[in-house]
């Protein structure tokens, strides 16, 4: 019995080495984050009455997207953030994804989904942050760690870890505190 303890708690010394330390404790903590964040964007929405699904919210001191656009927006771009982690974990510099670029295709989106169903916003968010969970689980140490340069972050070499806390985790809690502000609640 001390044998096989011995042989698997050493062959999990070795694959932390090669993947640069704990295999799965940080990149685990931040998916949980994640999903955390899109529970409770799932469960605020859905919770609303058609009236607060079509309730426009504040941008800029102007009316902006409805409350259902910008679920819909949460869950649809949680594959493109996980994307921009990757290519900073792989140490590629990022520099074609501006805020210009990031406003122009949240109007596009805004357009095309201006009448985007409750049910169909809510099953893309449950699929989208599940499967942006999995695939943060799947960083190393060693990638959450690595940096490059960042367009969004005006160039500056920011981590991977950085990018998933700044985008795919921070996105749900963000726009949900923007909802509750525009709904008062």
């Amino acid at each position: 019995m001390n044998t096989i303890v011995k042989e698997t708690q050493t062959s999990e010394d070795l694959e932390q080495l090669r993947t640069g330390g704990s295999v799965a404790q940080r990149a685990q903590s931040l998916a949980d984050r994640i999903e955390e964040g899109a529970a409770g964007l799932l469960a605020f929405a859905e919770g609303l009455s058609e009236k607060q699904w079509r309730t426009p919210v504040s941008e800029g001191g102007r009316d902006g997207r409805s409350v259902g656009v910008i679920v819909h927006h949460v869950a649809s771009v949680y594959p493109i953030e996980v994307d921009l982690a990757r290519a900073i974990a792989s140490g590629k510099a990022v520099t074609d994804v501006t805020w210009d670029v990031v406003a122009d295709l949240n109007a596009k989106h805004a357009h095309e989904q201006a009448g985007v169903t409750k049910a169909a916003a809510l099953d893309l968010l449950r699929r989208n942050s599940r499967e942006a969970a999995a695939a943060v689980r799947a960083f190393t140490n060693d990638e959450l760690d690595r940096a490059a340069p960042f367009s969004l972050s005006y160039g500056a070499p920011v981590t991977a870890q950085f990018v998933i806390e700044d985008h795919a985790l921070r996105h749900s809690w963000h726009h949900l505190a923007r909802i509750r502000t525009a709904l008062g609640r």
